[in-house]
């Protein structure tokens, strides 16, 4: 094996520290989503950071109660079983339920969906950012009824 010598190795010794000092601090993302008050708190490393209203799935078309984990991400998603409807910073979490954003602002605070869980456009955006931030491994998902 050769052993790098004088500036080889500083330069060595530069790189490794570049690559370190770039590698973003992952952190404990949780997500609680409690259906009776339709509401979403999130924290950071046991830290609350966000408090939403939400919408949950109304009668006949429950949201899945437990704990899980992001999926599947996707920016721009359109339902194709509902009328090709969208979901902006859409977060997949059991089969094709999701987190998304919604357009029926008026509907947070009360059960309005199909199953999925909607949240004003920017605050979706917000969460979608939070997640890919940390990664979708350090992501867990919370639904109580």
């Amino acid at each position: 094996m050769k052993l790098l010598s004088g500036g080889r190795l500083g330069l060595a010794a530069a790189f490794v520290m570049s690559v370190l000092v770039a590698a973003p601090a992952r952190a404990d993302v949780m997500v609680h989503i409690d259906k009776s008050s339709q509401h979403m708190s999130v924290s950071v490393d046991g830290a609350p950071r966000y408090s939403w209203p939400i919408s949950t799935g109304r009668s006949g078309h429950g949201t899945p109660s437990g704990v899980f984990h992001p999926q599947m991400m996707a920016r721009r998603w359109f339902s194709k079983r509902y009328y090709n409807s969208p979901m902006p910073h859409s977060i997949f979490f059991y089969y094709g339920f999701a987190i998304h954003g919604t357009n029926d602002l008026r509907r947070l605070g009360g059960p309005a969906s199909h199953g999925c869980v909607r949240l004003h456009p920017s605050h979706a955006a917000t969460l979608y950012a939070l997640v890919e931030r940390n990664g979708r491994g350090n992501t867990r998902i919370v639904i109580s009824n």
